[in-house]
């Protein structure tokens, strides 16, 4: 039977023809008034730091700016909270990050409350300790963890974030003990690092290279099965512990219910920042470099990091 063509009467086009102009317009216009970005850690962690980098693009090229809101606390809970409880307009965004899907299972929250927008980048994670810890490598590490159970502290930026569930793996699969100490923030707890109140730390790799570039934290291993680009000589942590691996990634989300072509113009837009010569060149130097994300990895992600959550009893703060 041939195709029939569906009609509609001629309000009902025209409703439907004003309601796509309309959208269209909206998206046309956006923004006309600043746009806030929230971070769920303290200000000079990574998150920050690439939220910053591509907001500064984005205010330049869309004429409105998009300002950095930190709201710490809760591993990131605390900003995806207030940012599910926005209006879903456009004017409210916030970092998403591998701690979400940790948080899915420590929290149960609200992974369903925000819209995915875009990707931003990957974030290799490395072990890192204090220069006066007598280790040089992860074998060594490993030995003296070994014999001096409990008396060794890594620091994180968090209870249940990617920080402190890969440190948590590696006590895991290296059957070591060590005392973890949270933080509200990678920055504070650098701080603790490079002054030696801690020992050692699992890192982000933007919000400590440069320590480690000019030697005043010594880096072991990256968590990633490859090598990092910004450090090439370093080996993982999968070359002395097979099957170690911890990824982190960031990206954008928005409240649900954000009007799809809205949700499209920024991502758009995003991924023109991504493609920016100077940020790749940025990035790049920070080790992070960008990410397209998607659902499939999301889960995958959530079904891991429950495992070592419930091996580990970790409880939320």
């Amino acid at each position: 039977m041939p195709g029939r063509i569906m009609k509609f009467p001629r309000r009902q086009f025209l409703h439907l023809a004003a309601g796509a102009a309309g959208r269209i317009a909206r998206a046309q216009s956006y923004p006309s008034r600043p746009v806030h970005i929230i971070v769920g850690f303290a200000a000079n962690g990574a998150q920050d730091i690439v939220a910053r980098l591509v907001g500064q693009f984005l205010s330049e090229r869309l004429g409105r700016p998009f300002i950095i809101d930190n709201r710490p606390g809760a591993t990131g809970s605390i900003g995806i909270e207030a940012a599910a409880r926005a209006s879903p307009d456009g004017y409210t965004l916030v970092v998403v990050s591998a701690s979400n899907t940790i948080n899915a299972t420590l929290h149960e929250v609200l992974s369903r409350d925000i819209a995915p927008v875009a990707g931003l980048v990957k974030v290799p994670l490395v072990m890192e300790v204090n220069t006066s810890f007598p280790a040089h490598s992860v074998p060594e590490f490993i030995a003296y963890a070994k014999a001096n159970p409990g008396k060794i502290s890594f620091a994180s930026s968090g209870v249940g974030n990617s920080l402190h569930v890969a440190g948590e793996l590696f006590k895991m699969m290296a059957g070591v003990d060590m005392v973890h100490v949270p933080y509200r923030g990678s920055a504070p707890a650098l701080t603790d690092l490079l002054g030696g109140q801690v020992q050692v730390m699992f890192v982000d790799l933007p919000s400590s290279i440069g320590y480690v570039r000019i030697g005043k934290l010594r880096a072991l291993a990256v968590t990633t099965a490859s090598h990092a680009e910004a450090l090439p000589d370093l080996p993982s942590v999968a070359d002395f512990l097979p099957g170690y691996e911890v990824s982190g990634w960031f990206g954008i989300g928005a409240p649900r219910n954000t009007p799809a072509e809205i949700i499209n113009k920024l991502n758009r837009e995003i991924n023109a920042a991504l493609d920016d010569t100077k940020i790749k060149a940025r990035l790049a130097d920070l080790g992070a470099p960008p990410l397209v994300l998607s659902p499939a990895s999301i889960a995958e992600d959530t079904e891991k990091w429950a495992k070592v959550i419930n091996f580990a009893g970790i409880k939320a703060d």
